[in-house]
């Protein structure tokens, strides 16, 4: 898992390859809480960073593996040059071990600004791929765009998140009758095809409807996109639920079997503390191995749910 991979491979090939390698669809969301790390480094910057460098060497260890790791930045920057510091040195780690990393970030402003945001994204972090707020409309999200179109980079545009007050917006009927994360959809499906395959959605797991509605008519429309689906573990979302729903809105559609299996290794999804965490749970202070042992959890779950709908991704 540790190889180099081919700089040549834009955001989505990279998804299918590393999919392919690890044999798992799951997302690691690294969300550092110092209170909850049980090192004994002295800095909050050791704490952090060897606190996951634990984790990912003992997943390489024990060859139970993620498919990408997501660090979500403010829980870094809260912690300020020691916690960006750390984000930063996770983030190199993490690429030279194999794993395409999506800088959670949340980013979208006018055009100046976003097209420094992105600098700071892609060419200070190093990520592979960020998420990004469309509230600002088409001048805020080019600027990843064209980097996603001219170096392949990953772009994901929050559409319907896995968060309760999701609703009071992200379901509000559009003047075409449609909801407005269906609409962000569409707008993502064009904003896709300008970046060459790299853009894709962010689509919460507790909201399994919406996902569906959404999975539905991507596949209607013949529009696939990488899908990001966090919410999965303490939030209380289901993987197993996840792969169901998307297969079952996959049916009655004349889509090649090459196509859905394509199109399903672009899936991740995501846990952050039920992984991170995972030793709280299970009563152990072996934060390395009960992260293994949450990542084996749910990288069966998922395995379960594909071969019940007979499908065979790796």
């Amino acid at each position: 898992m540790g190889q180099t991979r081919r700089i040549s491979m834009n955001y989505r090939e990279m998804l299918v390859e590393t999919a392919n390698r690890s044999r798992s669809l799951v997302c690691m969301g690294a969300d550092p809480v110092i209170e909850r790390i049980p090192t004994n480094k002295t800095s909050v910057e050791e704490k952090i960073f060897c606190f996951y460098e634990d984790i990912i060497n003992a997943l390489l260890s024990e060859d139970e593996l993620v498919s990408a790791i997501k660090p979500n930045y403010a829980f870094y920057a809260q912690y300020g040059f020691e916690g960006l510091r750390a984000l930063k040195r996770l983030i190199d780690f993490s690429k030279t071990k194999g794993f395409p990393t999506i800088l959670d970030a949340k980013r979208g402003d006018i055009g100046k600004t976003s097209a420094a945001y992105s600098n700071e994204v892609f060419d200070f972090f190093g990520a592979d791929a960020v998420t990004i707020s469309p509230y600002m409309g088409s001048d805020s999200v080019t600027p990843f765009i064209n980097r996603s179109k001219n170096e392949g980079k990953g772009v994901y545009i929050l559409a319907r998140t896995s968060n309760i007050g999701a609703a009071d917006l992200q379901d509000l009927v559009t003047l075409e009758g449609e909801p407005l994360f269906l609409r962000t959809i569409k707008k993502t499906v064009s904003w896709a095809q300008k970046g060459g395959g790299n853009v894709g959605a962010v689509v919460g797991a507790t909201s399994l409807r919406e996902l569906s509605e959404i999975y539905r008519a991507l596949v209607e429309e013949k529009q696939m996109i990488p899908l990001l689906i966090p919410g999965v573990g303490t939030q209380g979302g289901s993987a197993g639920d996840v792969v169901s729903s998307v297969v079952e809105a996959s049916k009655g559609v004349s889509l090649d079997d090459a196509t859905i299996k394509t199109d399903l290794l672009t899936i991740r999804i995501n846990s952050s503390s039920g992984i991170n965490y995972a030793y709280e749970r299970k009563g152990t202070s072996d934060y390395a191995k009960a992260a293994v042992q949450a990542v084996r959890e749910l990288n069966r779950e998922i395995d379960g749910a594909l071969r019940k709908e007979k499908i065979r991704l790796y």
